[in-house]
């Protein structure tokens, strides 16, 4: 399994501990969710970020804004774009936009 390394703004960890937690969380969640797809990504397209590889299968093209719901507020999600190829995610089911839609595996 892919191991995440997440870097957490002093703002986040500030509301996490002394403030608004609600937000906090809704943030922290929203930060994990862009790297699992990030994540998926790189492993579609078989190469990190402005990595060089022969392995390459296809580049990034950007990404596409999307708002989910969740129990904790709406999450914008930055959902990879491919330029040859479409982007899936294991993360939750295809044109759903709730956490009903969040696949547990």
């Amino acid at each position: 399994m892919t191991q995440l390394n997440i870097t957490l703004s002093e703002e986040t960890l500030k509301e996490l501990m002394l403030g608004d937690r609600d937000e906090a969380v809704r943030k922290l969640l929203e930060s994990v969710f862009n790297a699992v797809l990030n994540a998926e990504a790189s492993e579609q397209v078989g190469a990190d970020l402005y990595e060089r590889t022969d392995d390459r299968l296809t580049y990034r093209n950007g990404y596409r804004e999307r708002q989910y719901k969740t129990r904790v507020g709406t999450l914008d999600l930055l959902i990879p774009k491919l330029r040859n190829g479409t982007f899936s995610t294991t993360l939750f089911a295809n044109y759903e936009r709730s956490e009903k839609a969040l696949v547990l595996s």
